[in-house]
């Protein structure tokens, strides 16, 4: 019924946005009086607006621009290099990079938003490093015959990954997926993997909620995990591909981090709207390009989430060595030589101080030399790895770790 009511709702606002979108060309035309006359101009940017905010979205392309190297422009290269049902592996290089330019892994988030989220984190990136992003697949557009993804999975797909990459690959994970890269990386230092991470960059990520606690946190422990099960996992409906798949929809995600903050997107599309009114597009247009991006959202599978949610902010499994793979306990302390940096935003509302640098004291046997901490101030959560700041002052941090700490002991 969840999914069902939504998919209904959204089918009369597609409606409406398109009326709207051109109703609002037939006021800009200039061969009409309208446009020029009492409220015309100021009804047509409303109008705008809301098409905007209601149109119909699909998954966007990352579609990197060209980098500036010394005065000479690059180009960037996209392909897909392994191909799985839930998420496939997709590589970014730029014309003329050397062929030792380190190795990185970007781990994108799975909740709720694509991986294209981390366009200006892969930008930045690709000017000088290999870069691979874990592509995570709408579990809407999955195919029940295709099975289940759960965190086993995902921890086994993060695997997977970097051993088809191959030895001395660093990794970045952002947010939701600093768990399980961690987690990852204990599995593969306790089998003495030689292609455990080199270096892992967690940003952002709930590693233990228990410090600093959020809004995010104080509601997933305030209602039991059966209320979760009862109330926002959904069965996709018949016209999707992943028909009769139990999952978590990506618009709930998306209606909880709006309502986080309700005032910041109202005000966000009034300047929109102010800026179309004035005929600053430009402005209008780098608003509609954020909004562009934060409102596609797709679907994660119910098993996946259900299981975040216990074991991540609820029972702190990790944080607490009660964290399972397989049926075998993963031990932080199996960490020896991949080299952690935890990096956190000083105004993060979602991941609070201190749940990210947890992780430097998990891994007890990893070398003081090889753990770092980095606060970025005045930084909220999506300005971690996106933004001015991000690309002048994080980003910089990460490189310079990576090339501190080349790769691991193989002991």
């Amino acid at each position: 019924m969840l999914y069902s009511a939504y998919e209904m709702q959204r089918t009369m606002l597609g409606s409406a946005s398109n009326w709207a979108s051109v109703t609002a060309r037939l006021l800009d035309n200039p061969a009409l009086p309208m446009g020029y006359l009492g409220m015309g101009p100021a009804f047509a940017s409303a109008l705008k607006v809301f098409a905007h905010l209601y149109e119909e979205r699909g998954k966007p392309d990352f579609d990197l621009q060209p980098i500036q190297i010394d005065g000479k422009t690059k180009h960037v290269s996209e392909s897909v290099v392994l191909e799985k049902p839930f998420g496939s592996l997709r590589r970014f290089t730029r014309d003329d990079l050397p062929e030792d330019a380190p190795k990185l892994l970007v781990v994108a988030p799975m909740s709720g938003h694509y991986a294209t989220l981390l366009r200006g984190t892969v930008q930045r990136m690709v000017e000088s490093q290999q870069v691979w992003v874990t592509d995570w697949a709408d579990a809407g557009q999955v195919p029940v015959s295709e099975g289940e993804f759960d965190l086993d999975d995902y921890i086994d797909y993060l695997i997977e990954f970097l051993q088809f990459l191959g030895p001395d690959t660093h990794v970045l994970a952002v947010c939701q997926p600093s768990v399980p890269a961690f987690a990852a990386t204990a599995i593969m230092a306790a089998n003495k993997d030689e292609c455990r991470p080199a270096t892992l960059t967690m940003m952002g990520g709930p590693i233990d909620t228990r410090a600093s606690p959020t809004g995010v946190n104080d509601l997933a422990m305030e209602k039991p995990l059966s209320w979760f099960e009862n109330n926002v996992i959904a069965t996709v409906p018949l016209n999707y591909a992943g028909a009769g798949r139990r999952v978590y929809p990506g618009f709930l995600q998306l209606a909880g981090f709006i309502s986080m903050n309700l005032s910041d997107h109202m005000m966000s599309h009034y300047e929109m709207f102010k800026h179309m009114t004035v005929g600053d597009n430009d402005s209008a247009d780098r608003t509609k390009e954020f909004y562009d991006e934060y409102l596609s959202v797709c679907d994660m599978t119910a098993e996946f989430y259900l299981q975040t949610v216990k074991h991540v902010f609820q029972e702190h499994s990790l944080p607490k060595g009660e964290f399972v793979h397989r049926g075998k306990v993963i031990d932080p302390g199996a960490i020896r030589d991949t080299a952690l940096l935890a990096i956190e935003g000083e105004n993060d509302d979602i991941s609070g101080i201190g749940q990210t640098r947890a992780a430097l004291d998990l891994a007890e046997n990893l070398p003081i030399a090889q753990k770092k901490y980095h606060m970025a101030p005045n930084v909220g959560h999506y300005g971690i790895f996106n933004g001015s700041k991000w690309r002048d002052k994080i980003a910089p941090v990460v490189e310079e770790w990576m090339r501190a700490n080349p790769s691991v002991s193989k002991g």
